[in-house]
């Protein structure tokens, strides 16, 4: 055993966790518009796989059992590895940038248009795989009735409970990705992703990219939600995504190691 390791563990300690977070910020701000936007629609794109994965898993069995929806979760944190171990930006994910431009090392300006720009580029890429989902028949059976189920579901969720349910939701997306940044392995990063994100999934928190995927996918398969409830739910989502991931990950960790 090193003396320089002496708990044997292969990972990053938290305080440098913190600065190569804080590093990846600033080289996320400085990415081009074409390359923020095209990795940003494979990031939509790759979180409505795990969308897609999860709605199969939920066909034909309860919603509401427990085993079933964290089988579900673990499906779905396909969509996260994708983005972590292929590279794409996420709007959830990068709610971390908040770090770096707390201590000036970006400007506001510049982590408002990563924001933006990734935002919309989640969307379209959500939507055009939703799209994509449609144009195959799969979801004219048995997955067709979960997608409208989920898109249905979605669209009950009063503000206050999307708010929160997002708020908790990014919480633990993003601890899912300061993990990520913990491990030196590509396994160890899978494996950093695997508990955060099933446990959300399991807790029927609420993503904003993950919901980009889930409403049009419930559309395609013929659920009748109104354009008004799924604007509301993504508004009330983000925000709560937002408060979760800058304030309640990234600031309380800037403030424990970044003084």
């Amino acid at each position: 055993m090193s003396t320089d390791n002496p708990t044997g563990l292969d990972a990053y300690k938290p305080a440098e966790i913190a600065r190569l977070v804080e590093t990846a910020g600033v080289a996320k701000a400085r990415l081009t518009l074409s390359q923020t936007l095209t990795l940003a629609l494979l990031a939509g794109a790759f979180i409505g796989f795990g969308g897609a994965a999860y709605t199969m898993v939920m066909s034909g069995v309860d919603p509401t059992f427990g085993p079933a929806r964290f089988l579900g979760g673990v499906v779905f944190c396909l969509g996260l590895i994708l983005v972590v171990v292929g590279g794409a930006e996420l709007f959830t994910g990068n709610a971390l940038m908040t770090m770096a431009a707390v201590d000036r090392k970006i400007p506001l300006s510049a982590l408002l248009r990563n924001w933006t720009i990734v935002y919309l580029g989640n969307l379209i890429g959500a939507v055009g795989l939703a799209l994509a989902f449609g144009l195959t028949g799969l979801l004219e059976g048995a997955m067709g009735d979960t997608a409208s189920a989920i898109a249905r579901a979605k669209a009950t969720l009063s503000p206050s409970e999307a708010f929160m349910r997002g708020a908790l939701c990014n919480a633990l997306v993003c601890l899912a990705v300061w993990l990520t940044f913990a491990a030196r392995t590509v396994a160890g990063k899978i494996l950093a992703i695997l508990w955060p994100i099933a446990g959300f999934v399991l807790l029927g928190l609420e993503h904003s990219v993950a919901n980009m995927y889930l409403f049009p996918q419930g559309l395609f398969a013929g659920a009748e939600v109104p354009l008004s409830a799924i604007a509301g739910n993504l508004l009330w989502v983000t925000l709560g995504n937002i408060l979760g991931g800058a304030g309640g990950v990234a600031l309380s960790y800037r403030f424990a190691y970044l003084r």
